[in-house]
């Protein structure tokens, strides 16, 4: 018999599966459950997204493309950056990739050796430290907190930075915890940071979903976008979560070495969602100011809704979670968030899948109808109310 458990990489053994994804299919595997876990938005792909794909099939348009993308999507990316945060990118700086996860992918292994080390801002979404794990690289947490609204502070980026820092993970807005990074926490940032040769990846996904103000990037302090990765995508602003298409711009020579994996191991992703996603960067402004406003009102009702029951919620400006305390319950994130799904029928996802730091925190999506949310609220409360 063979005995796999010495077959399969060390690293791979070793890393956790996805918190996330472990109460998604608890949530599944029940009946009758509000599932507030899962970061999907809740509206349709805009009807001419899905037209632009149908006519695509349609006339056949269904070989390869370049390895880096089609050419005419590469540049209304590169439109969409100079006209969104004033920072020009050559199309050819430009690598449409498989979802944001596959640009998040490349830029760590394209950069990270054995032994390097990695700053990762933490609560943050999942992926970032097992690939730079299975990199060979050493993931190190900067644990933000609550009484920073959850930012980065230069302090702390500071503190942490060795002579084996290769590249700061900066995820703002944020998953999970919805938190924005100003122009002028921004530009402590990049002060501490200049003059050395550590590269930021700004994984900027929910870009578009920033609510009382205009969304920064580091790009655009000073000299940043020399040291920059950046990644975005079409999964949340234009809700194509299933299309998996997203995009990474860097500095030429960055991009010249990230597709070499991407061409070793993607080829060049799907056609079709390419042809989509043209329409969806060119024509959908409308819809997306449409979706967030929608957003936006489910926040606002979602935050004051938990305060009200005695959950302090610090109030996000991003994306689409809030991230409130149960420290009050005295329970565990994980034990709240089983009992809350075993005993109520809701579920939310543990603070503490998105690092230590997330511990004594759930997860809650508000990218569903308010109704859903409004249901999932009175159930939280009762939940709390008896413990």
């Amino acid at each position: 018999m063979m005995d796999y458990d010495k077959l399969i990489s060390k690293k791979c053994f070793e890393m956790k599966p996805s918190g996330i994804r472990r109460f998604f299919d608890m949530a599944n595997a029940r009946e009758g459950v509000i599932s507030l876990g899962v970061g999907e938005p809740d509206f349709q792909t805009p009807w001419n997204v899905r037209q632009a794909a149908i006519s695509s099939l349609e006339r056949g348009k269904t070989k390869y493309t370049a390895n880096s993308g089609m050419a005419e999507l590469k540049t209304a990316i590169a439109d969409k950056i100079q006209k969104d945060l004033g920072v020009t990118y050559d199309p050819s700086q430009v690598i449409v990739t498989v979802g944001g996860s596959e640009g998040i992918d490349i830029a760590i292994r394209s950069i990270v050796d054995p032994g390097d080390e990695v700053l990762v801002v933490e609560p943050c979404f999942v992926c970032y430290s097992p690939i730079v794990s299975l990199s060979g690289g050493v993931p190190v947490p900067l644990e933000t907190k609550a009484e920073n609204d959850f930012k980065l502070t230069a302090d702390l980026l500071r503190e942490k930075i060795t002579d084996r820092t290769k590249m700061l993970i900066l995820p703002f807005p944020n998953n999970p915890t919805g938190a924005v990074m100003d122009r002028k926490d921004l530009e402590e940032i990049a002060a501490v940071l200049e003059g050395t040769d550590i590269l930021v990846l700004s994984d900027e996904i929910y870009s578009a979903l920033t609510y009382g103000g205009e969304h920064t990037s580091i790009i655009q302090i000073g000299d940043m976008a020399e040291r920059t990765i950046l990644v975005n995508g079409f999964s949340k602003a234009y809700s194509m979560t299933g299309w998996r298409l997203g995009y990474v711009a860097a500095p030429a020579p960055l991009i010249k070495q990230m597709l070499k994996i991407h061409q070793y191991a993607i080829m060049c992703s799907p056609t079709v969602s390419q042809y989509a996603a043209v329409e969806a960067i060119t024509a959908c402004d409308k819809d997306v100011e449409k979706m967030r406003t929608e957003y936006d009102q489910r926040r606002r009702w979602l935050v004051k809704a938990l305060n009200g029951i005695g959950l302090d919620c610090f109030e996000p400006r991003g994306a689409f979670y809030v991230f409130p305390s149960i420290k009050r319950t005295g329970l565990s994130s994980e034990e709240f968030c089983e009992r809350l799904l075993n005993e109520y029928d809701v579920a939310v996802v543990p603070g503490n899948a998105f690092g230590d730091s997330g511990e004594g925190f759930i997860r809650i999506s508000y990218a569903y109808s308010l109704k859903h949310i409004m249901t999932a609220v009175e159930r939280i409360n009762d939940f709390i109310t008896h413990i």
